[in-house]
């Protein structure tokens, strides 16, 4: 009885595999909460410094949305819907 030899399967590394990255989470303006509540918010959930969550906040107040975080799909879609359990209006969406 005899063995056949098991045949490896080689693969070309001119074929470069690109990681499915960046996405990134934007909360956007909305007319229910108040300033300090999502400076807050990018203070407690994302552990940012008071300085970088209260200018995130201007971005999101003054220009309307902000990039609050950046990374592969599934933790921008864990991001997205933890802001929105804040009650935060937050999406994620593939970055440019």
């Amino acid at each position: 009885m005899s063995i056949a030899p098991v045949e490896e399967q080689v693969t070309s590394t001119d074929e470069a595999v690109a990681p499915d990255l960046p996405w990134v989470t934007l909360v956007w303006n909305d007319p229910v909460n108040l300033m300090s509540y999502v400076t807050w918010v990018f203070e407690s959930y994302f552990g940012y410094a008071r300085p970088k969550a209260e200018r995130l906040m201007l971005d999101v107040h003054e220009k309307g949305r902000a990039v609050v975080s950046a990374g592969p799909r599934e933790s921008m879609e864990r991001d997205a819907e933890a802001l929105q359990g804040y009650g935060l209006w937050a999406t994620f969406e593939k970055d440019d």
